[in-house]
């Protein structure tokens, strides 16, 4: 695992900015979102911002967990009332569920990120996969 301490950007006072990575399993989907709770919680996010932060955090990194190979990275950036998540694995494409799987058994993850979100990204890299998302934030 390596993780920076929140880092203050010499060219925006007000930013601040953590990184994660962590081996793209299943069972550490449960660090990043305990990481980013407490992080938010030290950079005075308020409660149900928070909350809604830790919820995408867990569908993109068991959706990294999932789909990766090696490992994936978490990068939260405050910046002037916006919490960007964006969490990158490397993984292949976008692989789409089974047919055989009941569609009430997956792919809400990246419906809950949409809803919560103000904007989402998802795009493929030259490493692997990256998906982004936006939060307005009042700390």
């Amino acid at each position: 695992m390596f993780a920076t301490d929140s880092e203050r950007a010499s060219a925006r006072p007000c930013s601040q900015r953590a990184t994660l990575t962590l081996p793209a399993r299943e069972a550490h989907v449960s660090a990043a979102r305990h990481f980013t709770a407490d992080l938010l919680e030290c950079w005075s996010v308020p409660e149900n911002e928070r909350d809604s932060a830790v919820l995408i955090v867990d569908e993109l990194t068991a959706n990294a967990a999932q789909y990766g190979r090696e490992c994936m990275t978490l990068v939260l950036l405050l910046d002037h009332g916006a919490l960007h998540i964006v969490v990158s694995d490397s993984g292949t494409a976008v692989e789409h569920g089974s047919y055989d799987v009941a569609p009430d058994e997956h792919g809400r993850g990246t419906g809950i990120v949409s809803y919560l979100a103000q904007s989402t990204e998802i795009r493929q890299t030259h490493t692997g996969r990256e998906v982004r998302a936006c939060l307005r934030c009042s700390a």
